[in-house]
């Protein structure tokens, strides 16, 4: 392949980890009993290493007592609090497949996952929020003839698992370890879809234990930090890059709040000496226009990451001089590749990681395709950006014709975002495939409008989506957050910041003001919700 291909392979001065997540968390263990491995701050308690373990190893031989076996899936629908740790650690060690279930989920979806996994033993909180998870449970039970088990984690089971397993002889855990191998189903992930029901990506140990593994080494983790991880447990951006990339160097996890909470999660930045910080751009815009924020100390920082949606410029400018996160790194991934496939450098400059999603990650491949022929892209031109190596799922649990829509049969990974790769191997992301406008013929990427319209003063975020026209096919609409006391943008004001700096084209036509954008519960914008109002407001056919 020529050198001006959009091809690239990461080089991996440490080799690929080759045990199961139990074997590198015992491993650890080992190095470092006495440090502090997990804190909760919204229950005030805390694990060192060593009492973690005895935990994950007590859950474990309690499932393992209560005749759950390797391959069986158990699930948590619950938000970020310790609980969900342990039952992480502890299906694993028993070589249990865990299906982690979106907190938002309502009854009908989680009778969908309940039901599509085939999930023996629900764990579960009680309550969050306005859900009443006991109650929905109870509702679509009769309808989940796999589910023998609810173990609500404030409740009688849960209490009996940790009891029993306290009780324990640990040769039997040690023999259901033996059993395990690293290539063995470990997770199952919802998709979350825009169309039809998600699908659940399946995960092996060897995926994602590296994949967190690798994560941390780029950012340089050693036993010394402290990971405050607000981001969701139940998506890999919680579980993976936060609790294994923790875990697999002895680095201490820190839960700021159930969810996330912007002022919750500063102040533990600052109680606990926070040394890195998780969040997806909204997260951080709310960090940073938190009352108050000049208050917070915040000189621990070192790092952290961003991911979930593209970044604005000025959103990650701010983060590194505000923050002081100055080796804050860019991630990029999807949830079938457990997720992470290329990121941004420390030692990057900060125009590279305001400007790009960095380079492929070790032992990894990334190329971008033409969407049409499925041919290497020249690097500079845009295409459909795939991935291969040890990341790549195993396939959707139990839907191999929609797997093979995904994975090709070189193992390709076919992301459906839309990417540039330059002349070192730098990607960005352009936009989705499906997000693209085509208006008069045009090809328009949305990111590169948002961008632009982030530089407006008064804006504080912004969305540009397509919306149906019968003129030029389709036009551009921006949905826009205002900063506090600015005036609504309107789409003369719009026209009349973008003249001669925009071409005319892709100056949205429609402007609509809001307070929030409609998000997944992992912070990712849902475009497909916004279209669907559009097209309410707009008064046009859908």
């Amino acid at each position: 392949m020529s050198a001006a291909s959009s091809y690239a392979s990461g080089v991996g001065g440490v080799p690929l980890l080759g045990d199961t997540i139990g074997e590198n968390l015992d491993r650890t263990v080992h190095r470092f009993p006495d440090r502090d491995a997990l804190v909760d701050l919204a229950a005030g308690r805390r694990w060192t290493y060593a009492e973690l373990a005895a935990d994950v190893d007590a859950l474990a031989l309690g499932l393992l007592a209560l005749g759950i076996a390797k391959g069986d899936r158990v699930g948590i629908w619950a938000p970020n609090r310790a609980e969900w740790t342990l039952v992480q650690y502890a299906t694993a060690k028993i070589g249990a497949v865990l299906v982690t279930v979106n907190p938002a989920y309502r009854s009908h979806e989680l009778e969908y996952v309940l039901r599509q996994s085939g999930i023996r033993l629900l764990a579960a909180a009680d309550r969050f929020k306005s859900s009443d998870y006991a109650a929905m449970i109870e509702e679509v039970r009769p309808r989940c003839p796999d589910l023998e088990f609810v173990a609500l984690l404030e409740g009688p089971l849960w209490n009996s698992l940790l009891e029993r397993g306290r009780e324990g002889d640990p040769a039997d855990l040690a023999r259901a370890q033996a059993a395990l191998s690293p290539d063995d189903a470990v997770n199952i992930q919802y998709t979350s879809g825009t169309t039809g029901f998600p699908k659940g990506a399946t995960l092996s140990h060897h995926n994602i234990l590296n994949n967190g593994f690798f994560v941390g080494e780029l950012c340089h983790y050693t036993e010394q930090d402290r990971v405050c991880i607000p981001v969701p447990f139940y998506h890999c951006f919680g579980m993976v890059m936060g609790n294994l990339a923790c875990t697999s160097h002895g680095a201490a996890m820190v839960i700021p709040a159930p969810s996330f909470d912007p002022a919750a999660t500063l102040a533990a930045v600052e109680s606990e000496r926070c040394t890195s910080l998780y969040g997806v751009p909204t997260m951080f815009i709310a960090e940073l226009a938190e009352p108050g924020f000049d208050a917070y100390d915040l000189s621990s920082l070192r790092t952290g990451i961003m991911a979930g949606s593209p970044c604005p410029v000025e959103v990650m400018r701010e983060v590194i001089e505000r923050m002081g996160m100055t080796e804050v790194s860019i991630c990029y991934g999807m949830t079938e590749t457990s997720p992470v496939s290329t990121q941004t450098r420390a030692d990057d400059s900060v125009e590279r990681r305001v400007s790009t999603v960095g380079r492929v990650g070790p032992h990894l491949e990334v190329k971008v395709v033409d969407p049409g022929t499925g041919r290497t892209v020249p690097r500079g031109e845009p295409g459909e950006l795939c991935t291969r190596g040890y990341s790549v799922m195993l396939g959707y649990w139990e839907e191999p014709e929609r797997t093979a829509e995904a994975v090709d049969a070189a193992r390709w990974m076919h992301t459906g975002d839309l990417a540039v790769m330059d002349e070192d191997g730098y990607l960005s992301i352009t936009g989705r495939i499906k997000d693209m406008v085509i208006r008069g013929g045009e090809n328009l990427y949305p990111r590169e409008i948002e961008e632009f319209l982030h530089t407006h003063p008064d804006v504080l975020d912004v969305q540009v989506i397509g919306v149906p026209d019968a003129k030029y096919g389709e036009e551009l609409m921006a949905w826009v957050r205002m900063r506090d006391g600015a005036e609504p943008l309107t789409p003369d004001t719009v026209r009349a910041y973008c003249a001669g700096r925009l071409a005319h084209f892709k100056i949205p036509r429609y402007v609509h003001v809001v307070e929030e954008f409609p998000m997944t519960v992992t912070g990712k914008v849902r475009k497909v919700e916004m279209r669907q109002e559009a097209l309410r407001l707009l008064e046009l056919p859908s």
